[in-house]
C-alpha cells in the first residue's frame, strides 16, 4: 500500500527537520563568518512561502535554529512567540507576492521590527537553492546590515491605496466593456461610433439600451440623441441601419449589464474613499509664490474652458481636488501635466509624508526614474533598464508625455529633451524632473508657479551663448555680436 502524503499542517505538527535539512543546516552554520561588522545582533531571516515559512535564528539561540512554521494564523503566532523567547528583535523577509502581509502584521503586533526587502537585493550564493539556505542567507545578510528596508506608507494611506487600486481595476474593466460594445455594434454593421465619438456617453447609452429593449427603427433611435452633439439626426439614423443578429444582441445586452455593474462598483469605491480620506489629517497650504525676477508668465495658446460642475468621466463623484489640497498641503495640479487623477495616484501610493526619502535623488531612485549604469574604471559599461513597475512612475511618465504641446516652462523643457534624447529616455528624464518638483513642493510646502516657455527659452539661449564664449576663449578667440 502506497504511503499517503501528509498535508503541510500534519507535517508541521510533528516539528523537526529531515536528515538532509539537518546536514545542510550544519554545513551552513559551521561556515566561517565573513568578518563584517555586526549591525543587527538579534536578527532572524524568514523565507516566505505559500503553505509554510522557514525561519532562521542565530545558531547559539536554539538547538534547532531553523524551523518551519505553517501559514495559518495560529502557527504565525507561535512563530512570533518563538522568536521573542529566543531574544530576536528584528526580522528580515522577502516581499513574495502577498504571502508576506499576514506574517508582517503578526510580527509587528508582537513588537518585532520587520525588514521587508526586495528579492533582487538578496540573491543567494551560487549553487543549489533551498528554503533552508534562503532563510539562513537572509539572516546573515540582515545581521551585517546588508539589506535595505522597503518603503511602506502608514496604515491610513494603505487603506486609501487599497480602495484606489480596486477602483482603478473597475475603471479598466469598464473600458473593456465599452470596447466589447463597439465590437458587437461593428459585427451587426451598426456604425454608431462613426457618428458619435463616445458610445459610453448620454446619447450612445440611450441608443444602445433602446436597441437592447427591442427598438429597431433607426429614425426612432436617432431621436434619442442629445441636442448638444454635432452629428445630425439624419446622420445617426443612417449609421443605425444594421443586420440585427440575435446572438450579437444577446452579447450586447450582457455587456451593458456588466457595464452597469462596474459603474456601481466604482460608485461604491468612491463612498469608501470619502470615508478613508476624511480620516486623514489636514496640512497647511503654502502662500502663493511670486514669479522669479525677469520672468513673465506666458498665456496659454488654448482657450481657457470653464470647469463643469459635473465630474469628468472616470473621476470620483466627490470633490477630490479639494481633499487632495487639504491632505497633501499643496496643490499638485498647478504643475502642468499633473491632473487630479495623477495627484491621487501619488497620494494613495505614498501619502503626504515624504520623510522616508532623504532627498529628491533618493525619491527619483525609488520611482525607478533615476539612470542606472554599470561603471568600471570610470567608464560606463552599460545602462541597466529599470526593473519593476511603479505606479507613481507610470503616472508621471504619462504626465510627461502630455507636455508635448504645452505652452509652459515644462513643455519647453520637454521639447528640448526630445531634440537631444530618444523618445523613451526623454519621457523618463522629464518624469524625473516632475518628480523632483513634487518632492520639493511636498517637503518644503512651496506652491508651484509656471514661469512660461519664453523664460525657459531665454535661459537656454543664454546658456548656449556662455558656452560658445568659453569655447572661443579656450581657442584664443572672442565672440563679436552680429548687431
Amino acid at each position: 500500500m502506497a504511503k499517503q502524503k501528509k498535508s503541510t499542517f500534519e507535517r508541521l505538527q510533528h516539528g523537526g527537520m529531515n536528515r538532509k535539512q539537518r546536514r545542510e543546516l550544519e554545513r551552513r552554520m559551521n561556515s566561517e563568518g565573513p568578518g563584517l561588522e555586526v549591525v543587527h545582533l538579534d536578527a532572524a531571516g524568514i523565507d516566505i512561502g505559500n503553505e509554510s515559512h522557514f525561519v532562521s535564528i542565530p545558531p547559539d539561540r536554539d538547538e534547532s535554529p531553523i524551523r518551519e512554521f505553517g501559514s495559518w494564523t495560529a502557527d504565525l503566532v507561535r512563530m512570533a512567540d518563538w522568536l521573542k523567547e529566543r531574544g530576536i528583535r528584528t526580522v528580515a523577509m522577502q516581499s513574495t507576492g502577498v504571502y508576506w502581509i499576514a506574517v508582517q502584521e503578526v510580527l509587528e503586533q508582537a513588537g518585532l521590527e520587520v525588514y521587508l526587502v526586495n528579492a533582487r537585493g538578496t540573491k543567494n550564493l551560487p549553487g543549489r537553492k533551498s528554503d533552508v539556505q534562503e532563510c539562513a542567507w537572509l539572516r546573515k545578510l540582515h545581521t551585517y546590515g546588508l539589506l535595505r528596508n522597503s518603503f511602506r506608507p502608514p496604515d491610513e494611506i494603505r487603506a486609501v491605496r487599497t480602495i484606489w487600486r480596486q477602483r482603478d481595476r473597475w475603471v479598466k474593466e469598464c473600458g473593456r466593456a465599452v470596447q466589447q460594445m463597439q465590437k458587437a455594434l461593428t459585427t451587426i454593421n451598426v456604425q454608431l461610433a462613426n457618428a458619435i465619438s463616445d458610445i459610453s456617453g448620454v446619447s450612445g447609452q440611450a441608443i444602445l439600451r433602446a436597441i437592447v429593449a427591442g427598438i429597431r427603427d433607426p429614425w426612432e433611435l436617432a431621436k434619442l440623441r442629445d441636442p448638444r452633439i454635432a452629428a445630425s439626426e439624419e446622420e445617426i439614423a443612417h449609421s443605425l441601419q444594421g443586420n440585427w443578429r440575435e446572438d450579437v444582441l444577446f452579447e450586447l445586452r450582457q455587456v451593458l449589464e456588466a457595464h452597469d455593474f462596474y459603474q456601481k462598483q466604482i460608485a461604491g469605491c468612491d463612498q469608501e474613499l470619502v470615508k478613508y480620506t476624511a480620516a486623514i489629517a489636514s496640512r497647511e497650504m503654502p502662500e502663493k509664490t511670486d514669479l522669479p525676477k525677469g520672468a513673465s508668465e506666458l498665456p496659454c495658446s488654448k482657450p481657457v474652458r470653464r470647469r463643469s460642475k459635473r465630474p469628468r468621466k472616470n473621476q470620483p463623484g466627490f470633490d477630490l481636488a479639494t481633499e487632495l489640497r487639504r491632505t497633501m498641503g499643496v496643490d499638485l495640479t498647478r504643475i502642468d501635466g499633473i491632473d487630479v487623477i495623477t495627484a491621487q495616484v501619488i497620494f494613495s501610493e505614498i501619502g503626504p509624508d515624504f520623510s522616508a526619502f532623504p532627498d529628491e535623488k533618493h525619491f527619483a531612485s525609488w520611482l525607478t526614474l533615476a539612470p542606472q549604469r554599470d561603471i568600471s574604471g570610470g567608464k560606463v559599461i552599460r545602462h541597466i533598464p529599470a526593473a519593476g513597475r511603479n505606479r507613481v512612475a507610470n503616472a508621471l511618465r504619462m504626465a510627461a508625455q502630455s507636455l508635448c504641446r504645452s505652452n509652459s516652462y515644462l513643455g519647453a523643457r520637454y521639447r528640448r529633451l526630445r531634440t537631444r534624447l530618444d523618445g523613451p529616455l526623454a519621457v523618463k528624464a522629464m518624469a524625473r524632473y516632475v518628480a523632483c518638483l513634487i518632492y520639493r513642493m511636498v517637503t518644503k510646502g512651496e506652491a508651484y508657479v509656471d514661469r512660461g516657455a519664453a523664460y525657459y527659452e531665454g535661459r537656454r539661449v543664454e546658456k548656449e551663448r556662455q558656452a560658445l564664449q568659453r569655447r572661443a576663449a579656450s581657442l584664443g578667440l572672442k565672440l563679436v555680436p552680429a548687431t
